[in-house]
């Protein structure tokens, strides 16, 4: 960096000296050229000479010098450039290893609240990811070639100019420069704040309003979940992550997922937990299925996304001709394709990216909409019988919606729990006769009983009812079973709410009846 910057934005690159070599005489290295190349490209788009050095004259039988040891331990950022003879290197680990332990130490980015080291993983040749070094396991990789899982090959991008130039390669290279250069403008930031507050202790409420809007500064942008998704999309992620940055929103997830399904599934909850809606990419392939799951990461991080209710929006996009290449595949897309989510809380598109692209930027212009009010007593005011249907089992269970649905002004009727079976089941089905609406919670009960009870809606103008009924609806409690996950109806709207109970699950089905019986008036 310029003069008047700290030693600590410096950028160090790590590489084994074998992935330098030239492959003919009067070529340039591989790496050689991404350092010339990431220099110019960091200056243009920091608007000042970038300051990046790398080793040129140690080799790997070296003793470790006590020089590059302490010149590591003054370095901002680290680009490690993998490589087999890379995770081979005591030398290279010995570098990254070195530069961890001081940036831990130091106050990094690590130690800044996001617990991510500076260092950044270049991988040049494909390195299956169980041999990645362990600081490197949770760090996203820019990826400079593309792997063939057919046939067990990688094939490297090329990086010259002429005769044809590889754009992969240059798009990997705009990446990997623009992700350092937040990096830097962060850490410039944090060193400006910390001056700032060292000179005006005297006056702390100055500090306070300099921290203020540094905070506001660096949190202008929303935060988006982008889906990992599977090979044949992820030039197009790549696309709507680089374009998403560049406007100032923040991308998640900004570390790689974890391949066991607990821990996969954690990570993404809290990952969406974070963010203001979520963009999953459906492509021709199924994907990688995690240890101890049935479902892919693609298929997880959908249904995980669904779970956070109506108000979350989930958008789909799927390329124009997809030929999914696997029969769980073709499910996935013609769940998806059918819309058997009712169109609440998702967006399905199966267009041009440049479709896509457009609704992102429309959905992030969007002001968040005030939270709903039910509370309202609209079933007062309309006069509305909710006829809330449950197994013996699930009474205790089905309190709290009862409660909640009660203090909005509805009129819940359950169903008796004493008499004998004959005549329960005709107090069932002048529940059924009398009714505005029908709610089924299926929590304990198993697959049979909830088949009977909508087998009984569907019987319902036969005991006698004249009007329709104005909404059905099927609760879907704990504990969630694939059995609940299989339920298809177009006719009755399915609410997910597998947790603790949460009014908001319930916003679009009191909507929705409430539009119904106002229509009836």
């Amino acid at each position: 960096m310029c003069p008047q910057h700290n030693q600590k934005d410096d950028i160090f690159i790590s590489y084994a000296h074998i992935d330098n070599q030239p492959l003919a005489e009067g070529l340039k290295g591989w790496v050689e050229i991404l350092h010339e190349r990431l220099k110019i490209r960091l200056g243009q788009l920091l608007g000042e000479e970038a300051s990046i050095w790398r080793d040129r004259k140690l080799q790997g039988n070296d003793v470790f010098a006590d020089t590059l040891v302490e010149k590591i331990s003054d370095v901002g950022i680290l680009v490690s450039v993998l490589s087999p003879r890379y995770v081979k290197s005591e030398w290279c680990l010995r570098e990254l290893e070195e530069f961890c332990k001081h940036a831990g130490a130091n106050g990094g980015a690590a130690a800044s609240g996001d617990n991510k080291l500076p260092v950044f993983k270049v991988v040049k040749t494909f390195v299956p990811l169980p041999e990645h070094p362990r600081q490197l396991q949770g760090v996203l990789g820019y990826e400079f070639y593309e792997y063939d899982p057919e046939r067990g090959r990688a094939k490297e991008f090329s990086p010259e100019v002429v005769p044809t130039r590889d754009i992969r390669y240059w798009e990997r290279l705009d990446d990997l420069a623009y992700d350092i250069k937040q990096l830097i403008e962060r850490m410039q930031r944090e060193e400006r704040e910390q001056q700032q507050e060292q000179q005006q202790q005297h006056d702390t409420a100055q500090t306070e309003r300099a921290t203020t809007e540094a905070d506001a500064s660096s949190a202008s942008g929303k935060t988006v979940y982008l889906a990992e998704t599977t090979s044949d999309l992820g030039a197009q992620r790549d696309q709507i992550k680089r374009e998403l940055q560049q406007h100032g929103h923040i991308v998640l997830p900004d570390k790689e997922l974890p391949l066991d399904a607990a821990a996969l599934k954690q990570a993404v909850g809290e990952y969406l937990s974070r963010s203001d809606f979520s963009v999953h990419l459906v492509g021709e392939r199924y994907g990688i299925v995690p240890e101890g799951e049935e479902k892919s990461v693609v298929h997880l991080q959908s249904e995980l996304a669904a779970e956070r209710g109506a108000e979350f929006l989930r958008i789909v996009w799927m390329p124009i001709g997809l030929r999914p290449q696997e029969a769980r595949q073709q499910a996935l897309v013609d769940n998806f394709l059918v819309g058997q989510n009712d169109g609440r809380g998702i967006e399905v598109l199966q267009t041009k990216l440049e479709d896509l692209k457009t609704l992102i930027q429309d959905t992030l212009k969007r002001e968040p909409e005030p939270a709903p009010e039910p509370q309202q007593s609209m079933g007062e005011a309309l006069g509305i019988n909710l006829y809330l249907i449950c197994d013996k089992e699930d009474l205790d269970a089905v309190t709290p919606l009862a409660d909640y649905l009660y203090n909005q002004g509805l009129d819940v009727i359950l169903p008796a729990t004493e008499g004998d079976e004959a005549q329960v089941y005709e107090d069932h089905k002048a529940n059924l006769i009398d009714c505005d609406a029908v709610l089924i919670y299926y929590g304990r009960a198993n697959e049979i009983w909830l088949r009977m009870k909508m087998r009984e809606l569907q019987k319902v103008a036969g005991y006698g009812r004249s009007a329709p009924l104005l909404a059905k609806a099927i609760y879907l409690g704990e504990p969630r079973t694939d059995a609940k996950e299989r339920i298809r109806d177009r006719d009755t709207m399915l609410i997910k709410n597998y947790g603790e109970f949460s009014p908001d699950s319930l916003h679009t089905f009191l909507t929705h009846l409430q539009n119904a019986k106002g229509g009836q008036q």
